[in-house]
């Protein structure tokens, strides 16, 4: 089931729990706004190359829309819009003032120079500047993209609107990136984590993790699972997958990963085959990679309690019944992975007031906002007699619904 296909059915079974108006659920689901354009540039050989830029903008209701900007050759408008949407019920869950959006570039940044990268971004931003704004939409990195591609938004914006850095988030820290940011979406699954285990009376120390995916998120993660006493078993990443029953040394494996940019080769445990990673022993499994790994071909043969979700989409709504049948405890992504998008929220603030805060202060900062945002979640779970994924999205809806009502949206 692609990922446009269950949000889409996650937001209609949060509708009817929460038992909206029809016209207004209907209202909810189109986006604000689509943009395409074309971006020609000159190569380095002189010769012109071609591109299609996109943005989607879903919904502004509760504030300026925010989402990333990814490079990547296959560009699926239907992922685009599946993201954009998840944007706008994610900052609702998490209670910032944000809608959802999402956009890119249809290219393989692996075939493009440093020179060409810069600038297609500039082509894409004088094609959207008058679209994107520091109360009107406000891009970040994703796949393919990340603080010098938004450092080459910010300048190239500024030209038209004077010095903005509150335009785009997950800047360089030079130019008002935010202290923290780099970690804040494995720390959010760490507080997430935390939450989820003490509403279970357990705490990190001393359970057994499994991390799918080893990139920004899966390795700040383990790093910060690994300091808080967690034991982690296995992890993988494309470039293969290692176990140790005993625990992974994390500090070891993280400067291999490094060295030899990926955790195949590691000599602190066994190398395993990638794909069975999900169904190896552990207490809690956290799929830090790509969307629907978790289907209903290996959904019975996960041995896992606990599931937290720090990619998006990683489990198809089948194994979702499977697994909750199974008594398997599943923490959704639109909470799970918020805390980017949290501390995103944090850098606009600081560019807004022009005064930065220190690392401490913005990690103090996300931990209650995930420790809150766990518990208004299990509000709704009770409200609604439902699991977790369902109260975090009648949660997210119930909020954009009101705001929406509230604005006066038959007018």
């Amino acid at each position: 089931m692609n990922a446009l296909v269950a949000t889409n059915r996650n937001f209609k079974l949060a509708a009817r729990l929460l038992g909206l108006d029809s016209k207004l659920e209907r209202s909810l689901l189109i986006p604000f706004r689509e943009i395409k354009v074309e971006c020609t540039i000159p190569k380095d050989d002189g010769s012109l190359a071609s591109f299609v830029g996109f943005r989607v903008q879903h919904d502004n209701a509760r504030g300026p829309m925010k989402g990333g900007i990814r490079y990547h050759p296959e560009v699926d408008p239907d992922e685009v819009n599946a993201l954009a949407q998840l944007m706008t019920w994610k900052t609702a869950v998490a209670n910032i003032p944000y809608g959802g959006a999402k956009g890119g570039i249809g290219c393989d940044p692996g075939e493009l120079s440093v020179s060409e990268l810069e600038r297609l971004t500039r082509v894409f931003t004088q094609k959207i500047h008058d679209l994107i704004g520091i109360h009107t939409d406000v891009p970040a990195p994703d796949m393919g993209t990340g603080p010098q591609t938004m450092a080459w938004i910010l300048d190239e914006y500024s030209k038209f609107h004077g010095y903005s850095p509150a335009v785009v988030t997950g800047k360089p820290t030079d130019l008002g990136g935010s202290l923290g940011r780099d970690a804040a979406t494995g720390r959010g699954v760490l507080f997430a984590t935390e939450a989820l285990l003490n509403e279970h009376g357990k705490s990190i120390s001393g359970q057994r993790f499994i991390i799918q995916g080893f990139g920004n998120v899966g390795s700040w993660a383990a790093q910060l699972i690994h300091e808080s006493g967690g034991k982690i078993v296995a992890v993988s990443d494309i470039s293969g997958a290692v176990k140790n029953s005993k625990g992974l040394d994390i500090p070891s494996l993280l400067n291999h990963v490094k060295e030899k940019r990926g955790v195949k080769g590691f000599h602190g445990g066994d190398p395993i085959d990638p794909t069975s990673i999900l169904v190896e022993d552990c207490d809690i499994l956290i799929p830090a990679a790509l969307g629907g790994v978790i289907n209903r071909e290996n959904a019975n043969d996960i041995k896992a309690k606990f599931i937290i979700e720090a990619a998006n989409h990683p489990t198809d709504p089948e194994a979702d019944e499977i697994l909750s049948k199974k008594g398997v405890v599943i923490l959704p992504d639109i909470y799970a992975n918020s805390g980017g998008v949290t501390v995103s929220y944090f850098e606009w603030v600081q560019n807004i007031q022009g005064f930065l805060w220190d690392e401490e202060k913005v990690n103090n900062e996300l931990r209650t906002y995930m420790t809150k945002g766990f518990k208004d979640v299990k509000e709704m779970c009770k409200t609604h007699n439902c699991d977790l994924r369902m109260g975090a999205f009648t949660l997210g809806v119930n909020r954009v619904a009101r705001a929406t009502v509230l604005r006066g949206w038959e007018a």
